[in-house]
């Protein structure tokens, strides 16, 4: 009679055999099995070929499976299937679900119930909107494996105690989920802390980071600093800086030093503005850093052909550099309205360069009529740069009173122009039009 030991002995003889059978396949088809020694595999090599087909359909290819082969340990029916489905439920494509386990294939891992929904309510409950989970996701999948109570919840809660409306929360989660996983005390504060120590309010900040989340992952070290001190390299003032960073969040992110010498460069083979009229350029409008250079010569070419005299607008850029970002159109209607209309001379376009910033159908031609049909003579200035309510006082008084300092231009938006120099006139125009939209308030 077989004693109770020997069915023991002859169980784990069989599971043996089976184990090597199973890592026999898996050599054959190119998988290394190291990995797999403390983990509990399927007891026929039937069930493993299942697993590695199923994730081959998924899109996973052999390497893939060989750089986390710990995948091949979670059963097809009670792991994979359940996991997809409800990775698919709240919005990940069907067909980037592989990409999805090739980034993240650790989540094959996971509870759906215990660990999956609790990130994703969490998500909902930062108001983050139900359709953008799934790209929040695929876009860093590693959230499903964060604990609720730990990184998340803490940079959350700083960035709330900084000012960011915690209903903004959402939207920058969308944009940048990343902030998610970052220490607040190792990365988040020092970042914060350097910026307001260059003058930047914390109001002012948290605004900046409620409409530029990816500002957090710029590296202090690393990029932040290198950049600050490169601006003040090139002339920029240390009382400046904040204003810059403020108009152009993207320039403590950008590869500075070398767009700032190859503007500079041009400023000064095409203008002959020194270094120091430059950095007065860059501090009135930073984003003309990553702007094209075909882009940047057509409103500069059309004054030139004017024949104002190149020093001038070299000035007149100096003083107004939104001039590069108005459309040639809008700037040519302006010109001829200002010569055949109103009859003044160009040195009066030298002095108040922000004339073409101004629409010329809702500011220029209705105030110059009201100025006509009081026999008011003015500067440009005085009946331009004033809101409409103080045009009226303005019209109403006894004398002209002198005038204030033209108007201060706070850019805002992102400005991408791109950078080829092959673009269509068609191309160049279109992004013209974006640009004077957004930089220039009509």
């Amino acid at each position: 009679m077989p004693s109770v030991t020997w069915g023991v002995v002859q169980g784990r003889k069989e599971k043996l055999v089976s184990r090597v059978i199973i890592c026999d396949y898996l050599k054959g088809i190119g998988i290394v099995p190291d990995e797999l020694e403390d983990l509990e595999l399927p007891s026929t090599v039937d069930v493993m070929r299942e697993r590695v087909e199923f994730l081959q359909k998924l899109g996973l290819t052999i390497d893939d499976i060989n750089e986390y082969p710990l995948m091949l340990g979670c059963s097809v029916r009670k792991n994979v299937i359940p996991v997809l489905g409800y990775l698919e439920k709240v919005g990940v494509q069907r067909s980037r679900l592989g990409e999805f386990i090739k980034n993240y294939p650790q989540v094959l891992h996971a509870s759906v119930v215990v660990e999956l929904v609790p990130v994703v309510k969490f998500l909902r409950g930062l108001d983050v909107e139900k359709q953008d989970i799934g790209y929040v996701l695929m876009k860093y999948p590693e959230l499903l494996g964060f604990k609720l109570e730990g990184t998340m919840s803490t940079s959350v809660a700083y960035l709330v105690s900084i000012g960011v409306n915690p209903r903004d929360i959402g939207p920058m989660v969308t944009q940048y989920p990343y902030l998610l996983g970052m220490r607040v005390g190792t990365m988040i504060k020092p970042l914060v802390d350097y910026l307001v120590s260059l003058g930047l309010p914390k109001k002012i900040l948290a605004r900046l980071l409620e409409k530029r989340a990816y500002v957090l992952g710029y590296d202090l070290e690393e990029t932040v600093k290198p950049n600050v001190e490169c601006l003040i390299s090139f002339g920029i003032r240390r009382e400046a800086l904040a204003s810059v960073i403020a108009q152009y969040p993207q320039i403590i992110g950008l590869p500075l030093k070398a767009k700032l010498s190859t503007q500079l460069y041009f400023f000064n083979l095409k203008l002959k503005i020194d270094p120091d009229g430059f950095a007065r350029v860059i501090e009135r409008m930073p984003q003309i850093i990553s702007l094209n250079q075909n882009v940047l010569m057509k409103p500069i070419g059309f004054l030139l052909a004017r024949a104002i005299p190149s020093e001038d607008v070299a000035k007149m850029v100096v003083k107004c550099p939104q001039l590069v970002a108005v459309p040639v159109g809008l700037m040519k209607n302006s010109y001829y309205f200002f010569k055949s209309e109103m009859g003044r001379p160009v040195k009066e376009l030298v002095e108040f360069p922000e004339y073409f910033t101004y629409s010329l159908e809702s500011r220029i031609k209705p105030r110059y009529q009201r100025l006509q049909s009081k026999g008011i003579r003015c500067s440009l200035a005085w009946f331009l740069n004033c809101s409409d309510q103080r045009f009226e006082e303005r019209l109403q008084a006894d004398y002209i009173e002198t005038e204030s300092a033209g108007p201060s231009f706070i850019m805002g938006g992102k400005l991408e122009l791109p950078g080829s120099e092959t673009m269509s006139d068609e191309e160049e125009e279109s992004e013209d039009e974006m640009l004077y939209r957004r930089t220039v308030s009509l």
